[in-house]
């Protein structure tokens, strides 16, 4: 299977308008400044002036793909993404760097963990969350060649399913159909939904999981099925509450009249203890055992 580094490198040799940029963070794409020299860019540990320099190529013609850590890409350069490139509505490709628990190690200064609510407020900016790096490499050309700018989630993780069939912006993917509970979530955070619904079916649950992969443009219709179509609503994210997927299924119930059971799994106002990955799961109570117990504290089984 192809990584990161090398699908990019294809596309750059079939579109010469893209345009990698870096604020001195290559750990993906560590080999492009010698394979591809001449549209290689780092402007050192300057957010701003990277996400600058990108709306001038775009301006240009150019299809600039921005490398960065999430949480300073999204909160250091966020006036200058939403005024130089989310007004102007070019098509600058944010990529963040260790988003959510993937920062595991890194304290607060470092946890992207507000970074959908920001993007999603920009006009025009789409937002990919992969759950893994299979998922991200699907969709990566729909996104480069997408009008709009785009904020990605960069997830290198190994599948845990293969992500089979075509990616479209702002459709969600339907792993498995259900109709007790229904579990929505982008990022990382699916390897642990897929363990968690393993956990509830054989406690005798019906279980829909969603890899909601855009929170936006969010799939509506997969969300309004599974409040019509389910009894129980989970939404899953290493993110903020407020602003995150938990919002996004509120807004859209809302706007379409509709109601339903919601349980959310999300840091409420607090940042997460650092710690080594799987130990920041179990400590904030994010693993799929943790998960899969708190949904059957809310629906009965049928065991």
């Amino acid at each position: 299977m192809k990584n990161y580094e090398q699908t990019l490198l294809e596309m750059m040799a079939d579109d010469e308008r893209i345009i990698v940029m870096t604020a001195e963070n290559r750990a993906a794409i560590r080999n492009l400044p010698n394979l591809a020299p001449g549209r290689f860019i780092d402007t050192g540990i300057t957010e701003q002036t990277m996400v600058g320099a990108a709306a001038g190529l775009a301006l240009r013609g150019r299809i600039p793909v921005l490398h960065a850590l999430a949480t300073f890409l999204t909160l250091r350069a966020f006036e200058f993404v939403r005024t130089d490139v989310g007004i102007g509505n070019l098509p600058v490709k944010l990529v963040g760097g260790v988003p959510g628990f993937l920062s595991d190690g890194n304290g607060p200064t470092h946890q992207a963990i507000e970074d959908v609510a920001l993007m999603r407020g920009i006009p025009h900016m789409h937002v990919f969350c992969p759950a893994d790096e299979q998922d991200m490499l699907l969709a990566l050309p729909h996104i480069i060649n997408s009008p709009n700018p785009t904020y990605i989630r960069y997830n290198g993780l190994k599948p845990v399913v293969n992500h089979a069939g075509d990616f479209a912006i702002g459709r969600a993917e339907q792993v498995s159909d259900g109709t007790d509970i229904a579990i929505l979530v982008y990022g990382m955070l699916f390897a642990q939904a897929w363990e968690a619904k393993a956990l509830l079916e054989a406690e005798g649950l019906s279980v829909r999981l969603i890899n909601v992969r855009m929170p936006k443009p969010i799939d509506e219709e997969a969300v309004l099925r599974a409040a019509r179509e389910t009894n129980l609503l989970v939404t899953l994210e290493d993110h903020f509450l407020t602003g995150g997927l938990y919002s996004i299924v509120a807004e859209t119930l809302l706007h379409h009249g509709e109601t339903a059971d919601v349980l959310p799994f999300a840091l409420d106002e607090r940042w997460f203890r650092p710690a080594l990955l799987n130990d920041v799961l179990q400590y904030e109570g994010f693993t799929g055992e943790q998960i899969a117990a708190r949904i059957l504290e809310r629906v009965p089984t049928r065991v």
